[in-house]
């Protein structure tokens, strides 16, 4: 029989006082399982909220998002932009939060909620750790521009140096030439491209990506720094990493507001603006661009990275994740917008500056980091200056991008095996890292860009799409709807409304879906330059991409094998959620998640908060209209 959170079991008439009606440091009593104690949570409410904001603000919103907005309509861009994230990114992103701080459990563990998708976490892990090797060689290639940068007189300025080639064309020269006749500069290479394929990479020494050459030992050192700082900054979980945020997260605004202001006084500046916000609405016809769209929101804010999920596995039951989500999700949308008036403010300075229309100077992806603006930046007065603010911009981007993958990987498996690594988790963190900085190694070779390009385009393509897809159809569909709004009701205080439900069903699903099948048809083949990757290199790249979704049936069959019964019962055990699975904290267990709990009685959680707190907060009154739901669905089933 279900009794009432008020009241209380009698037994011959008499009132018994439970026995655990105990205070929450009683040691026969004791309320909080060892685990979530251990797993430990940030140190204040800001470290999550910086936290996301530096893992979804990262290089991405510099060298991508200003180059597909000028290319796909300009200003007319942001329409499709904006309802797309409001169609998929704000709902995706809420719902990997609500899933984290739920059950405060990282990407493998979660999957309690129905193990026999638990090779989605599986693959998520694998893309996770994929994306960490090559994305820490970035910033590695940021700490190698970041040191060039502390000179007087900056290396990619001029042409002259042993690195140079005939067809180097010095802007300098350029503007002190007759200016009476336009310069053809389509058979010419600037200064600071050789310097960073020929000097930084040294490409010339390999021939293609199955011959690396020899190790760039600079580029080693710096890779090996980088890891370094990501360990030392990671080393005590959250509560380091959530510290270090409060600086990396917030420092790139300010120089990058110190960019626009130097971009925007530029002569020329305009041009770029121009270029990059007319609106051309016509665009708006082209389902490409609302793919391009679609996918830049996606990669933008990181969802089925896990970053998002782990991070909110460390909040207190309950932290208004629903505040947050819209803060961080609209605050990377604006940032993005700011970087491109600040990215194409200096490129139209460029584009006066050289005699050139802006589409020939602007480009996007590494290109523009580490060719074209350092280019830019020998045209301003105290050139270092700016180009040392401009690298330090990056490196603290991407090293806060960089902690997401790492926590995520580590609280993973230590979430799998919390009482033999979570006492060892710096330890297991150091290995982690030490085996990327191993597997990463390739990339600081002669020829390590044709791998790094390789990771780059198939380790986060269209397996990341299935793993977010499959999540959204998992909790939606298998666990259900109801009862997955019920969970952000009891942890919240009040349901997601018709918005969240309409993209969780059927918006974002088929959006993400479309996303897919774009991906599949338009599929083209790997190129770096003129070079075309060969068809090995395909096909490695191609099962990349396939071993992260086959981690899905690979996960069912595990979790069939260990269920009892015929094929369909062992399928219908392993969708269901396992019996520990909710809340954390056996004090935020409440309605049907205590049952779950040997020996817990239904006056347990409220007790508790009673004695702790001194009274009802709303979030008992929230349970207990929770509970009340759930006995009315019951009866009117029996009925």
């Amino acid at each position: 029989m279900h009794l009432s959170y008020l009241e209380l079991e009698v037994a011959d008439g008499e009132p018994v006082t439970p026995d655990l009606l105990v205070s929450p440091s009683s040691q026969d009593g004791d309320l909080g399982s060892e685990c979530p104690e251990d797993r430990g949570n940030w140190t204040g409410r800001l470290d999550f909220l910086l936290s996301c904001i530096g893992y979804c603000v990262g290089l991405g919103n510099v060298w991508r998002f200003p180059y597909r907005a000028y290319t796909n309509g300009g200003g007319a861009f942001l329409v499709p932009y904006f309802i797309m994230l409001a169609i998929c990114g704000i709902p995706i992103f809420f719902m990997e939060l609500s899933l984290g701080q739920f059950s405060s459990l990282g990407p493998l563990a979660v999957w309690k909620i129905s193990p026999l998708f638990k090779g989605v976490g599986m693959g998520t892990i694998l893309i996770v750790s994929l994306v960490a090797i090559y994305y820490n060689m970035i910033i590695a290639y940021v700490l190698f521009y970041l040191f060039a940068s502390l000179t007087s007189d900056l290396p990619w300025q001029h042409c002259g140096n042993w690195w140079n080639t005939n067809l180097c064309l010095d802007h300098h020269v350029i503007k002190a030439g007759n200016t009476t006749f336009p310069v053809n500069i389509t058979n010419t290479v600037s200064p600071s491209e050789e310097y960073w394929s020929r000097y930084v990479l040294h490409i010339q020494g390999s021939s293609g990506i199955g011959d690396p050459g020899r190790i760039r030992w600079n580029l080693c050192l710096c890779l090996l720094l980088s890891w370094t700082i990501v360990y030392l900054c990671i080393l005590k979980g959250v509560k380091s990493s959530g510290k270090v945020v409060y600086f990396t997260a917030t420092f790139p605004y300010l120089i990058l507001v110190m960019l626009l202001i130097r971009g925007v006084t530029l002569e020329g500046a305009w041009k770029g603006i121009r270029f990059y916000l007319t609106p051309q609405f016509d665009h708006l016809l082209s389902s490409k661009v609302w793919i391009e769209a679609a996918l830049q929101i996606f990669y933008s804010l990181g969802v089925g990275f896990g970053g998002l999920l782990t991070f909110a596995s460390y909040n207190t039951f309950h932290q208004n994740i629903y505040r947050d989500t819209f803060i961080v999700t609209l605050g990377n949308a604006i940032t993005s917008i700011l970087a491109g008036f600040a990215i194409f403010s200096v490129l139209g300075y460029m584009s006066q500056e050289l005699g050139v229309p802006v589409n020939q100077v602007a480009k996007a992806g590494p290109g523009l980091a580490f060719v074209v603006y350092p280019q830019a930046m020998t045209m301003l007065p105290l050139s270092p200056f700016w180009s040392f603010l401009f690298f330090f911009m990056l490196l603290t981007l991407g090293l806060d991008s960089q902690f997401a993958f790492m926590e995520t990987i580590v609280t993973a498996v230590t979430d799998e095996f919390p009482y033999y690594l979570r006492p060892k988790k710096a330890s297991f963190s150091a290995v982690i890292c030490i085996a990327l900085f191993l597997m990463g190694l390739i990339l600081t070779t002669e020829g390590g860009m044709y791998w790094l390009v390789l990771l780059d385009d198939y380790s986060a393509g269209f397996g990341l799409m299935v793993v977010v897809i499959t999540t959204c159809l998992v909790v939606t569909r298998v666990y259900g709807m109801k009862r997955f709004c019920r969970d952000i009701h009891m942890m919240l205080g009040f349901k997601p409304g018709p918005y969240f439900r309409a993209c969780w069903m059927v918006l974002s699903p088929l959006t993400m879906m479309a996303l897919l099948v774009y991906n599949i048809v338009k599929y083209q083949p790997s190129e770096y330059g003129s070079y075309r990757f060969p068809t090995w290199a395909e096909v490695l790249g191609i099962l990349m991409g396939v071993l992260s979704c086959l981690m899905i049936p690979i996960g069912m069959v595990v979790a069939v094998l260990q269920e009892e019964g015929t094929l369909w019962e062992r399928v219908q055990q392993a969708s269901r959620p396992t019996m520990d699975w909710g809340p954390s904290l056996e004090e935020n267990r409440t309605g049907m998640y205590v049952a779950s709990l040997a020996g817990s009685q239904s006056p347990k959680p409220l007790m508790v908060h009673m004695r702790k707190y001194g009274g009802i907060t709303s979030y008992e009154n929230t349970a207990i209209e929770v509970d009340r739901e759930m006995e009315e669905e019951e009866e009117e089933s029996m009925m």
